[in-house]
């Protein structure tokens, strides 16, 4: 037969029924249970001072009745009032803001509110998830506004009333500053040019444009050119386009992509302008109010001031530089020079393009600083040969292959 466990609790209830037989004195208990007599005549003590309620023996909390370095409870309905109302923001977001609000109060450490937030039941457990190392390219040369901006749409969605929403977002790369975020209907060259001439007008022109390779960012004709990019070039800016697959070379605007989701569409608005109404919402408190880590947590909005190239009234290229024939494309996008005659297609039509001679009886064509292709004259059956992309930094690749 095993020993009989007994609790501490239960052994202390004993002490004092045998105490209360008035049989032994305290001392004789306090020997028999192992019990100093000080414990002993504290636990009398509390039974008495309870009413002789047993519950009275059991352990004392060990919390310090006083306790000078807690959070001041003005501070705590402060980080709650500021965590309702930016429900997506972190403890080290909502420290910034608060110190902006609260000037001269002391304010608990990251940590501290990330636990009061626990405390309060305002944190939703997250599943852990493998991270990539980051990656700073390709915008390691971005230190200065308005030398990158980052363009891309949005995954599309249904609003509430069936209306599909492509939302299509701008931001600058150096300062994260968001310029546009526009729900558009469809994803025409006509509605993105739209928005792009309204960001022209109130920000001025960057000096490149970096996008992926779809639609109406990028073509499969010659350079990668579409409508749109083709009138980014007639207004000095360079088109930039990330590799196939690789959407973590603009890793800035995706990053941006998942917060705007998050905010804004999960779930979306029961109407498509509703759904514009939390866009421009969203865009005000990204831009002015909340303070993001990779500028030491300034706003966008410190960081970013706009272009001193504004939105000119007419179109044009630069001057070409020394030993460029400049040459003026037909109807068909053919470029006829003395005996050459070079088709570039349809979208280049009546556009100027550039010739270089870069050997014997080659020709280096290019559309402002967008490179077209080489034209070999010397061929038989001549054809363009366009550019090859580098598919990585280790492998050596030809750069140029027929088409």
């Amino acid at each position: 037969m095993p020993w009989k466990a007994t609790s501490v609790l239960e052994q202390r209830i004993q002490f004092i029924l045998e105490w209360k037989k008035r049989v032994h004195d305290v001392a004789s208990l306090c020997r028999v249970f192992g019990i100093s007599r000080q414990t002993g005549y504290k636990l009398i003590r509390r039974y008495l001072a309870a009413g002789q309620n047993v519950r009275a023996l059991e352990d004392l909390s060990r919390r310090p009745r006083t306790s000078p370095h807690a959070t001041r409870a003005l501070v705590v309905q402060w980080i709650i009032v500021e965590r309702r109302k930016h429900s997506h923001w972190g403890p080290r977001k909502l420290r910034v803001a608060l110190a902006k609000r609260l000037r001269g109060t002391k304010l608990p450490a990251a940590s501290t509110i990330g636990d009061i937030l626990k405390r309060q039941g305002l944190v939703q457990p997250r599943a852990r998830r493998l991270r990539t190392p980051p990656s700073t390219q390709p915008f390691a040369a971005c230190d200065a506004p308005n030398q990158v901006w980052c363009v891309d749409f949005k995954g599309h969605f249904r609003t509430g009333d069936g209306t599909t929403c492509y939302p299509l977002t701008i931001t600058d790369a150096f300062s994260r500053y968001l310029i546009r975020c526009v729900a558009l209907e469809e994803t025409t060259t006509e509605n993105a040019l739209e928005v792009f001439e309204s960001a022209f007008k109130e920000f001025g022109l960057p000096s490149a444009i970096r996008s992926d390779n779809g639609s109406p960012f990028a073509s499969r004709a010659a350079g990668g050119l579409s409508e749109l990019s083709v009138w980014w070039v007639q207004l000095g800016i360079r088109p930039e386009r990330i590799e196939p697959g690789k959407p973590q070379q603009n890793g800035r605007h995706e990053r941006m992509h998942l917060t705007l989701k998050i905010e804004t569409a999960s779930p979306p608005a029961m109407s498509f302008l509703a759904q514009q109404r939390r866009f421009d919402r969203f865009r005000a408190v990204f831009n002015e109010e909340r303070p993001h880590e990779a500028l030491d947590y300034a706003t966008p909005s410190s960081r970013y001031a706009p272009s001193a190239r504004s939105y000119p009234r007419e179109l044009g290229l630069p001057a070409p530089g020394p030993g460029v024939r400049r040459v003026l494309t037909n109807r068909n996008g053919v470029a006829e020079f003395e005996d050459l005659r070079i088709p570039l297609g349809l979208l280049l039509a009546n556009h100027y393009v550039d010739l270089l001679l870069v050997a014997e009886h080659i020709w280096l064509v290019k559309f402002g600083p967008v490179e077209l292709g080489l034209w070999d004259e010397s061929r038989r059956y001549p054809s363009l040969i366009r550019p090859r992309r580098r598919r990585g930094p280790g492998r050596k690749v030809s750069a140029m292959s027929p088409v």
